[in-house]
């Protein structure tokens, strides 16, 4: 089961246990008292000052892809298909060391046993992993306060939601591709979330043209309808899901409801938005990218880091929250089966 798709109407009350860790117990947020409140939220990151501004993005269908006429149009983007994504709240910038840095800072590297309270039912999440130390500086000397945290491999990105589920309560992880896609589309149909004409990319994004040859500090251009800063350029974001050359032809159901492909196999996974280092043609909204084994080039270590690339400073990532939260059963699958993929 889709774990978008799965989720039950019921309020539920999530509270962490210190059980044989220290994890924070922070203040329930205002709209998890009503399952039917969909508004913006600024999540609080325990033990830090950082914080993150979660908008909501609600639920619809989509035409997926892009048309054969768009300029700049790559072959992976289509045929276009019909998709339908439940709703989601989306971060509204993407994730900056601010909010990264708490992570990394962790005191215990290692905590087992994590336990969390759902409906007076225990959820187990066990190996909460902060990331090994960095052997270069990750951010290549482009600013880390008010700046996209990068170079963290999909498994590092996927760790912090982890990570941060177990110290709140609250439960994040990446988007697909196809609810990336719909939050930065924002309702339009057009290459880009603003219209057709790349001449007006300067107001919204920083790409190759206007970077100065770095990524920028995040939320300094305009947003789209939805509140989402960044969603073209800046850095790349990373998704859920294993990219596939043919995603659309393999897109079941018409229209196709919260598809998801599950990594099978490390490389390549997906990255969607484009960054600093493209031009205008890598930042329209059906625009795709794989990973590489490339961005580990320089790794001088054997085998080559889980968390971190040495080659991919314009990757990074935002975090989702499903408006209708997973089931007990639901979230334990989910973190079962996604640390298979790696």
């Amino acid at each position: 089961m889709n774990l978008r798709t799965g989720a039950t109407r019921s309020s539920l009350l999530i509270v962490i246990l210190l059980l044989s860790c220290s994890y924070y117990v922070g203040p329930r947020q205002e709209l998890e008292k009503e399952s039917n409140v969909f508004i913006p939220y600024v999540q609080d990151i325990p033990e830090s000052d950082a914080k993150i501004k979660m908008v909501p993005v609600p639920g619809g269908t989509f035409m997926m892809g892009s048309p054969e006429t768009e300029a700049g149009r790559n072959d992976n983007e289509g045929p276009q298909r019909l998709v339908k994504v439940d709703s989601f709240w989306m971060g509204a910038y993407e994730l900056s060391w601010d909010q990264y840095d708490p992570f990394l800072e962790e005191k215990e590297p290692n905590r087992q046993n994590v336990k969390i309270l759902v409906d007076g039912k225990e959820i187990e999440v066990d190996a909460i992993s902060t990331a090994t130390p960095m052997y270069m500086d990750m951010s290549f000397g482009m600013g880390r306060g008010g700046f996209p945290a990068v170079n963290m491999t999909q498994y590092a990105a996927i760790m912090y939601a982890k990570w941060l589920f177990a110290k709140t309560g609250v439960f994040y992880l990446l988007p697909t591709e196809a609810e990336w896609e719909y939050a930065c589309r924002a309702g339009t149909n057009s290459a880009y979330n603003f219209g057709e004409n790349s001449k007006d990319l300067d107001k919204y994004a920083w790409f190759k043209e206007n970077s100065g040859q770095a990524y920028r500090k995040v939320g300094t251009k305009e947003p789209n309808s939805l509140g989402l800063y960044d969603m073209h350029g800046n850095v790349a974001e990373w998704t859920m899901d294993q990219y596939l050359e043919d995603y659309h032809e393999q897109l079941e159901g018409n229209p196709s409801n919260n598809p998801y492909f599950k990594p099978t196999t490390l490389y390549p996974r997906s990255v969607r938005g484009g960054s600093w280092m493209d031009d205008g043609s890598g930042l329209r909204c059906a625009s795709r990218a794989a990973s590489s084994k490339k961005w580990k080039q320089r790794d001088p270590q054997m085998p080559k880091s889980l968390w971190w690339l040495t080659d991919a400073p314009f990757v990074g990532f935002r975090l989702v929250r499903p408006k209708e939260t997973p089931t007990r059963e639901e979230m334990e699958k989910y973190w079962i089966e996604v640390m298979e993929d790696f």
